[in-house]
């Protein structure tokens, strides 16, 4: 069994953050949002679990613990494993805690986790292709968000930063048919100049990106050839609408002021907690319907297996076992 003694700790710095949006943005086309909710949310939880599995490479680098990326998932295959420890698989299970009393009473008392649940959604557990050795690694990550309009005007007085995202229909992310956008065209209301970033598929379903300068209310064309646009970011929160206008489609498509979206994660600390193997998880493990109320979730979105974070084995034995590993 685990203790809080147990746990590792590592500081959260702010290039985990911008490492998890640029996985996020690339990813977006490809995920499956078995959370539920917007794509804005989904985009977040992406950046903050991203952000943990950085953190935790870097941490295994400074501890010198010998590791392997080589199956590491790419965007376009999230079922893949993040990293192998002595020729076992390991899987990262991270959590999000961005309640602000949770974070506030876990930093007077981090025991207060080994109350939480080590979850593995139900259908993911099932899926095929896994190992009975396989390692689930379970982790928490605080952090706070600045989603509202209210929030991100209080973020943007206080000079913390931003990553505003709007994300584009499925008409245009996820069309049907598989053709160019023509040479698209962008036009603000604003009274400031934009710098605005494009993000979707080429071709031949490569991620493709531009940034274009756009001054106020000039019509600026771009040569990238997209067959599909993901989402929109820019730099600073305009004043007015952005329009975008595809050719192809004979639309354009207008993006408000209120419907750019802040999906930078203002985290404080990643918690590693412990690990059980995959058989050991099965042997532990009870099911958890939809709906439960657990430490981490005022309500679990789908069916879960879980096991009490109290009942993982520590990370440190694994580690100092790892390391037998490679020295033989």
């Amino acid at each position: 069994m685990v203790t809080k003694n147990d746990f590792i700790h590592i500081p959260y710095t702010a290039d985990l953050t911008q490492g998890g949006i640029a996985y996020a943005c690339r990813s977006l086309p490809h995920t499956y949002n078995r959370m539920g909710g917007s794509n804005a949310k989904r985009m977040r939880r992406i950046v903050g679990g991203i952000a943990v599995e950085l953190a935790f490479r870097r941490y295994l680098n400074e501890q010198n613990i010998p590791f392997d990326v080589k199956g590491a998932t790419p965007f376009t295959d999230p079922d893949k494993y993040d990293v192998a420890l002595g020729g076992h698989r390991c899987d990262v299970k991270s959590f999000m805690l961005s309640r602000k009393k949770q974070i506030t009473d876990l930093n007077r008392d981090w025991g207060l986790l080994l109350s939480a649940s080590a979850l593995i959604p139900s259908d993911q557990f099932a899926a095929a292709n896994q190992h009975e050795s396989d390692i689930y690694i379970f982790s928490f990550l605080t952090g706070l968000q600045a989603s509202s309009q209210k929030d991100m005007a209080k973020a943007i007085d206080a000079g913390e930063p931003l990553h505003l995202i709007h994300t584009m229909p499925k008409a245009w992310a996820n069309p049907k048919g598989w053709h160019s956008l023509g040479e698209l065209a962008l036009k603000s209301d604003c009274d400031e100049t934009l710098t605005i970033e494009l993000g979707g598929q080429d071709a031949e379903r490569k991620f493709l990106s531009k940034t274009i300068t756009l001054m106020p209310r000039e019509r600026v064309k771009t040569e990238a050839s997209f067959h599909t646009l993901a989402y929109a970011h820019v730099d600073k929160m305009p004043s007015g609408r952005v329009g975008i206008h595809s050719p192809q489609k004979d639309e354009t498509y207008l993006i408000p002021f209120t419907e750019w979206k802040n999906i930078w994660l203002y985290g404080m600390r990643v918690v590693l907690a412990g690990y059980l193997t995959r058989a050991g998880f099965r042997q532990k493990a009870k099911e958890l319907p939809a709906g439960s109320r657990v430490y981490q979730y005022k309500r679990t979105r789908t069916k879960n297996l879980v096991v009490p974070v109290a009942d993982l084995k520590p990370l440190g034995e694994l580690f100092a076992q790892v390391k037998s590993w490679g020295k033989k």
